[in-house]
């Protein structure tokens, strides 16, 4: 783990001492898009920086969004947060991380923008591919594992955005009206954990206002429980123009401020920080705070010289490797999920196979080029269609048609400016068309059934849906896809329908498909993953790291709390967020959190739950009871016992992924702090509290419950 030392801290304070009010402001706010201002004469370097948390992005112009590179740039693209998070195996986060981290260092930059940590209340939030989970714990182990991984190669990582951006409606100026209780359970968590656990040494403050403070000018979340609190000892950046007042910035603990615009000397840390130093508004150890936790970051990561002039080693990084590639699909690999497979309809029987139908626009599409500051210029990315008829060869014959029109989607270079404004997605209804391409997938479709060959649906989301900027409206599926797949499952009962997707969809036809099959934004060769699940040459491991609700009525930042609305915004349901509502409240859901199936089957016995020192100790056996080989994730939920107060029926405290042989038995360990499995924050005291005790269930779903205990 990668920390601030003595010997950082003593090198910073020297330096800090040499350098003039001029310097220290050069230091503190962007002289580019991505770049800060560097001392020479002391052999500071500039601080660079790039987006983001799926690959290091596009180099631009310093002062204009335009790109810079025909060739040099390319990076790999790595699978998006929703689709780590879907893997539950913190070793993947960090293969990732050291991925990101080699290719960040190799592009020569010194800070990566990510992991993006954000907990996602609603399915309809425009970034929640880019975050992680529903649950803080989740999120919490693979950002911890995620942000070691990035630090090895001399590179910060930068968990963003602090805190509770949940929502991209009016996101510069929206006011979250959010409980302590909720702030604390659910939404800092894993902020804590990166500081506390991983060492991460820079944090972005988010756009947003959190009670009535803007973030980037918020004492109690910056300076109060991220400094004092968390002992963070690194630095911190504001989200790209999060900054929109001189003084109530520069007074709390916001160290640089970047922004959108080429005027760097009129951003709020430069000429007006300046000129507020010179009126006495603003104190100059206000500024040698901000220079000073730049400089020690600067030192861990061997960025500044040595007394004597020389510099010390840093890791040179590389880009565009093999490594990484397989890394990729490593990740993606465990990332699908197998939602629902009945009649054992998957997985294809490659050898069998002559003919298959695809079907879906999203079949021949790519993704890496859009979503907004998670853009990348990817080495390469495969298309579904690329990747099955790659997986099955030359002696099945593949026929593709779109069934629906969606445009492949090219973000537009001049975005980022405009991203600060609210934006509206395109309508390119043609109800001609659509109709030519229902059709002609229709009768295909019935051609195939008919004849007993196999057809894929390959539909979902795209960037155009889940992006930086803008929320979706609904839940339902775009461009006609729901009418479709009614229409082709009346004449090809057999269809299996798949999704690359972002976020949650509706899927009011789900009773009536036999097989489901989930996949995000997987990075290279995410279609690949795909591909090998559905012919069998990978056994799906993957479970949802968020509930997959009915209907958007259904989820309580809409049907308790508000979402999407300018101005202000009630987290009425405050800890009740995802499956801790529908648990406690009995809702039915379409898919419940933790959900995933498996080619082969788990039995689970022997659970045994107790303290052991200052820790809980969950353990049970598992045994693979089928035919092939596969992976589990045994996950382990507490409902608190004696705390007075109203509590979810269900929290997740601790998992554990197990690769399993058929026939395999294998006992799992579950370590739990006592703090972290028995706390809550108390309403009525304000404060932490200890419950005396829990209700212990452990299986492979929230709903999918084996075993239960007693804590006492």
């Amino acid at each position: 783990m990668t920390v601030i030392t003595e010997a950082n801290t003593a090198k910073a304070r020297a330096l800090l001492a040499e350098l003039t009010l001029d310097e220290k402001i050069g230091m503190i706010h962007a002289a580019g898009l991505f770049r800060t201002e560097g001392v020479p004469r002391l052999g500071i370097p500039p601080f660079r920086m790039d987006d983001g948390p799926m690959g290091v992005r596009a180099e631009l112009h310093n002062d204009s969004w335009v790109p810079l590179y025909n060739t040099r740039d390319y990076v790999t693209y790595l699978p998006s947060g929703s689709a780590l998070a879907s893997t539950w195996n913190p070793d993947l986060a960090y293969a990732t991380g050291v991925a990101l981290g080699e290719e960040t260092r190799g592009r020569g930059k010194d800070v990566i923008l990510g992991p993006s940590i954000n907990i996602k209340r609603s399915p309809l939030c425009g970034r929640n591919f880019e975050y992680m989970s529903e649950d803080p714990v989740l999120t919490a182990e693979q950002a911890v594992r995620y942000v070691e991984g990035v630090q090895e190669s001399d590179v910060a990582a930068c968990a963003k955005h602090f805190a509770a951006n949940s929502q991209e409606t009016d996101r510069l100026y929206v006011d979250e009206a959010i409980s302590n209780r909720a702030l604390r359970e659910l939404y800092l968590p894993a902020f804590e954990a990166a500081v506390k656990r991983a060492g991460v040494l820079s944090v972005m403050g988010a756009y947003n206002l959190v009670n009535g403070v803007r973030c980037c000018e918020n004492g109690w979340l910056l300076d109060d429980v991220l400094r004092d609190e968390w002992d963070f000892d690194g630095f911190t950046v504001s989200d790209w123009s999060g900054v929109k007042r001189t003084k109530e910035s520069a007074e709390v603990g916001l160290d640089v401020e970047m922004s959108v615009t080429p005027d760097f000397d009129d951003y709020y840390f430069a000429n007006p920080l300046k000129e507020a130093v010179a009126r006495g508004e603003v104190s100059e150890q206000d500024v040698d705070r901000k220079v000073f936790h730049v400089l020690c970051v600067m030192d861990a990561l061997h960025m500044l010289p040595d007394g004597d002039g020389t510099r010390p080693v840093r890791k040179a990084g590389r880009y565009a490797t093999l490594d990484y590639l397989q890394t990729a699909l490593d990740v993606a690999r465990e990332s699908v999920v197998l939602l629902k497979n009945d009649d054992g309809l998957l997985p294809l029987d490659a050898d069998r196979v002559t003919r298959l139908l695809v079907i879906g626009a999203n079949a021949d599409r790519v993704h890496s080029n859009g979503g907004g500051s998670a853009e990348i210029k990817a080495l390469y990315e495969k298309s579904p269609l690329l990747a099955l008829c790659s997986q099955l060869g030359g002696n099945v014959k593949v026929e593709y048609v779109p069934g629906y029109h969606a445009e492949q989607v090219v973000q537009d270079v001049s975005w980022q400016e405009g991203s600060l404004e609210n934006s509206a997605g395109s309508d390119d209804a043609d109800e001609a068309r659509d109709c030519t391409l229902r059709e002609e997938a229709v009768a295909r479709a019935r051609a195939y059934s008919e004849a007993g060959d196999p057809i894929v649906f390959v539909g979902g989301l795209d960037h155009e849906h889940d992006l930086e900027g803008r929320d979706r409206t609904d839940m339902t599926l775009p461009y006609g896809q729901d009418a479709l797949i009614e229409a082709l499952l009346d004449v090809a009962p057999n269809m299996i329908v798949t999704f690359v997707a972002g976020s949650p969809v509706e899927m009011p036809w789900a009773d009536r498909a036999k097989a489901i099959v989930w996949s995000w934004y997987s990075g290279s060769e995410g279609a690949t993953a795909l591909a090998e699940v559905l012919t069998g040459a990978v056994n799906p491991s993957g479970h949802l790291p968020e509930t997959f609700p009915m209907t958007l009525d259904d989820c309580p930042a809409h049907s308790i709390g508000t979402f999407g609305h300018e101005g202000h915004v009630e987290y009425t349901e405050d800890i009740y967020v995802g499956y801790r509502y529908y648990e406690t409240k009995d809702v039915p859901v379409r898919f419940c959190f933790g959900h995933g199936l498996s080619y082969t089957t788990f039995e689970y016995a022997d659970l045994d739950v107790r303290r052991v020192d200052d820790t809980v100790r969950v353990a049970c056996t598992v045994t693979n009871t089928g035919s092939r080989e596969g992976k589990t994730v045994v996950q382990a939920y507490f409902g608190l016992e004696g705390t007075g107060e109203d509590r979810p029926v269900k929290e997740l405290k601790g998992f554990a992924k197990v690769d399993l042989v058929p026939g395999e038995s294998r006992q799992v360990i579950i370590d739990i702090p006592e703090a972290k499995a028995l706390g809550y924050w108390s309403v009525g005291a304000d404060k932490w509290a200890t419950a005396w005790g829990a209700a212990v269930y452990v299986g492979e779903s929230v709903r999918d419950i084996r075993l239960t205990a007693d804590l006492d």
